[in-house]
């Protein structure tokens, strides 16, 4: 990648130096010309790097687990420089010693699961007396191609104690040792069960042991040593398939011949362990740790290294977040690692230590969540009134609004009984604004002027328009009243 940028701007910047195409001349064409064979602007003393340092990202690289030597190149491409160094470093704080070739190359003996993460190769060097580097970016995953075998063995014996049961399946172990180097496998033994024989129930018992076959012993791939991604998967299905027959073929040959297994213990007579049972069972299910992905897109049936944050338990085939409470900080998980006590996360899926936080805070948290709908509840309604309020306080100023200003004459036939209806309810005073300035005062009159004034005002009511008129109608009204009361007074005189 840096070598074919060179190419591309070696002729651009000559450009500027003879001082454009119109000035190149002969030694700038032969300059150039050695340049585009060569390929390399180094040769050129002005042509000084824009920077010091690059950051590549190399891509994703995956690497089958248990592979016997696996080589990851600082560079994916071959780089020719004068004297340079190689420092590798991982994302993980905990990261181990690395094995690295005089040629930069990382090496990697017996993958597991966890070796997966981050990686990062500086390439530097010196380049006309300036300091040079660049910098790699890989993603490393483990994965494995399908394939296993489980075995379930019958054996016949007297005791059924467990310190006996121990003491055989240590033997068995032993006796299996030197199968599993010579057929590149791995056995382990998953689970022992003693129960009473059918035939003979007081003096027999069966002891069911579960055997669990690993076809990624050490050295499994010695035949398979390509660094192309496809070559690479296509000899590990080949591998596996072979292998698979290879080991289900030992095993029966050596159950038959060893039939019985001798046990003895301190102070006590040795006790045989018969077998009388083997059977197989051909699987194709995923190690702890790995799920099926679409990650690798070259082997669609392989199982990827689950990523921090997630786990997956033995037989299953998919990774899944660590639950509340949990988290995992490596690939590979088989299972989550529980917060300390008191703690627990607040999101499944937690990939750090720090994601784990005391119940008390997560407990206001939920509290303040839960009483977010009581706090709605308890403020609609006062919000409601408010509004209620709100429309009746208007609908009364309006009704105010409308008895100071009286509608048009046009309008009067028609808000007559409403009109009505509301000076009867608010006394509204029959006295406009236009009032005669030198009317008498009230305190003048005497009670029987005001009986009869009160009756007049009576009878004018009742045959009179309603009040529902122009100011100056009013004015007159009020006029023709002063006038009848004065008359009465001189009546009484």
């Amino acid at each position: 990648h840096t070598v074919q940028r060179g190419r591309m701007l070696c002729a651009p910047c000559i450009w500027p130096g003879f001082g454009g195409p119109r000035a190149l001349g002969t030694v700038g064409i032969l300059t150039l010309v050695l340049c585009s064979c060569s390929g390399q602007p180094e040769s050129l003393p002005w042509l000084l790097p824009d920077s010091s340092s690059w950051e590549h990202q190399g891509g994703l690289v995956f690497i089958h687990m248990e592979s016997s030597l696996y080589s990851l190149p600082c560079s994916p491409i071959e780089m020719e420089v004068a004297d340079p160094t190689y420092h590798w470093v991982q994302d993980r704080a905990d990261t181990k010693l690395f094995s690295v070739t005089k040629e930069g190359h990382l090496l990697f003996q017996h993958f597991q699961a966890h070796d997966s993460g981050k990686y990062s190769c500086t390439l530097s060097y010196m380049k006309h007396g300036i300091p040079v580097s660049h910098t790699f970016h890989y993603n490393v995953f483990g994965y494995h191609v399908l394939g296993g075998l489980d075995t379930v063995l019958l054996f016949y014996s007297k005791l059924c104690e467990d310190e006996w049961t121990k003491r055989f399946v240590w033997v068995l172990q032993e006796k299996l040792r030197q199968l599993e180097i010579e057929q590149h496998c791995k056995l382990q033994l998953t689970a022992t069960v003693c129960f009473p024989s059918l035939s003979n129930p007081s003096d027999e018992f069966i002891i069911q042991v579960q055997l669990e076959v690993s076809l990624f012993g050490p050295h499994w791939d010695e035949h398979c040593n390509s660094q192309d991604m496809e070559m690479a998967i296509d000899c590990y299905h080949r591998t596996v398939r072979h292998n698979l027959v290879q080991v289900q073929l030992a095993l029966t040959r050596f159950f038959k011949e060893h039939k019985s297994f001798h046990v003895t213990g301190a102070g006590t007579p040795s006790i045989n362990f018969t077998n009388e049972f083997v059977g197989f069972l051909k699987t194709k299910e995923c190690s702890g740790g790995y799920g099926q992905t679409k990650q690798l897109q070259g082997c669609l049936d392989c199982c990827i290294a689950c990523p921090p944050g997630t786990f997956s338990s033995p037989k299953d085939s998919q990774c899944s977040p660590c639950p509340a409470g949990t988290y995992s900080l490596i690939y590979g998980m088989a299972s989550c690692t529980p917060c300390k006590d008191g703690m627990i996360t607040r999101t499944p899926g937690a990939s750090s230590m720090t994601d784990c936080v005391e119940k008390e805070r997560t407990k206001q948290v939920v509290s303040i969540t839960h009483r977010i709908p009581v706090l709605i509840l308890l403020i609609l309604p006062a919000l409601l009134a408010t509004n209620l309020l709100f429309i009746l306080s208007s609908c009364y100023w309006f009704c105010q609004e409308y008895r100071v200003s009286p509608p048009r004459a046009s309008m009067m036939t028609e808000s007559t009984t409403w009109m009505e209806i509301v000076t009867s309810f608010f006394r509204m005073p029959r006295q406009g604004p236009q009032a005669v300035p030198d009317a008498e005062p009230c305190s003048e009159i005497s009670p029987l002027d005001t009986n009869a004034s009160q009756g007049s005002d009576e009878e004018y009511t009742q045959e009179t328009p309603p009040l529902a008129m122009s100011p100056d109608l009013a004015a007159v009204t009020d006029e023709t009243n002063r006038v009848l009361t004065l008359k009465d007074r001189k009546e009484n005189f």
